[in-house]
């Protein structure tokens, strides 16, 4: 039985019996796997985060940022939910290098978003289950559509590009925000956008300062004014900004990556201001067997969880590769566990 409320107490560190579950994304093959058909409407996706005993189902807006206008190359493309999709980050120049191509990219506008897949949603939610809205990467979109090594050059030749881009896109991806804060049908809300690496962070602090610390303060706000707890989603390790990240609002924080960060000292540190969210290695789930993912599980339940303040869950996401086996362990460890 799904209970958004217990998922929220959680998230907000208020004490709960309740140990939820929480991943950002979960590969549609694996999804289809479950309730045994494709998922190919808003119901589907439903059916599937309920069965699967989540407490919300996670939705974005549907957006285009327009690659084909531009002649972006088949190496670049876009994801369903019109952030980047490079195959590899690019390393060079990007599709943004100048203000021209800048004046030349075709963005969407804000009132291009889409959003009724949530007001679909909420009519067709079974008792107990809420809606995540979530979208992300401002800052990681800036830095893709330049290139990591031109946007790295640019911020000594040509920050005004930047800053151009940086707030283009961050307006636009603040807007969905905007809507998330202000709608009743979402209970929660989830910001992406990597900053950081297994062994550091991938900007200097200052440079996050200036391009990415900014929005997720916004975003915080945001949250803040509409009483919905905020989760924030990025990779790697993450210490020496933990308390700027505290600082903007963030409520719970996804998804401690297990290469990168130990989640006792995580909790033993930030435990009294953030929720921790994941910590089962993909890389375990992938290869390991079912008894060292609830093994695993129960080890992190035990550094993290005092009737509030964790949510089980993977180190990244659920991709098509994992065993399915043992994403099922971890699904049938929690529904055993609550009863």
């Amino acid at each position: 039985m799904a209970d958004i409320i217990e998922f929220k107490k959680n998230l907000f560190l208020q004490k709960s019996n309740y140990l939820p579950m929480a991943e950002l994304g979960i590969h549609p093959e694996i999804k289809s796997r479950y309730i045994g058909r494709q998922i190919l409407s808003i119901e589907d996706e439903i059916e599937f985060w309920y069965k699967a005993g989540y407490d919300y189902v996670k939705l974005q807006p549907k957006a285009d940022f327009n690659p084909a206008k531009i002649g972006i190359s088949d190496e670049k493309s876009f994801k369903e939910d019109g952030t980047l999709n490079f195959n590899w980050a690019t390393e060079g120049k990007g599709v943004i290098n100048s203000f021209e191509d800048f004046e030349k990219f075709v963005f969407p506008k804000v009132e291009d978003f889409d959003y009724s897949n949530f007001e679909r949603a909420k009519k067709n939610l079974p008792e107990g289950l809420g809606i995540i809205g979530q979208y992300g990467d401002i800052f990681t979109m800036t830095w893709e559509m330049m290139g990591f090594e031109a946007f790295s050059f640019a911020l000594f030749e040509n920050p005004d590009l930047i800053k151009a881009l940086n707030d283009k896109i961050g307006e636009l991806i603040l807007s969905m925000f905007n809507y998330f804060a202000e709608s009743d049908a979402v209970d929660v809300i989830w910001f992406s956008d990597d900053i950081a690496y297994t062994n550091g962070l991938l900007m200097s602090p200052e440079v996050l300062d200036e391009y990415f610390f900014p929005w997720l303060k916004k975003i915080g706000d945001l949250a803040k004014a509409a009483g919905k707890p905020l989760i924030y989603h990025t990779d790697g390790v993450l210490f020496d900004v933990f308390d700027k990240i505290i600082e903007c609002g963030v409520d719970a924080i996804h998804p401690i990556e297990p290469k990168a960060m130990q989640i006792k000292e995580v909790k033993e540190k930030y435990g009294d201001k953030l929720c921790l969210i994941g910590h089962v290695d993909v890389d375990l789930l992938s290869r390991g067997s079912e008894e060292e993912v609830v093994k695993v599980i129960e080890k992190n339940i035990e550094q993290a969880w005092n009737n509030t303040g964790y949510c089980v869950g993977s180190g990244n996401s659920i991709p098509q590769y994992v065993k399915y086996e043992n994403y099922m362990a971890m699904l049938n460890f929690m529904k055993a566990l609550r009863k």
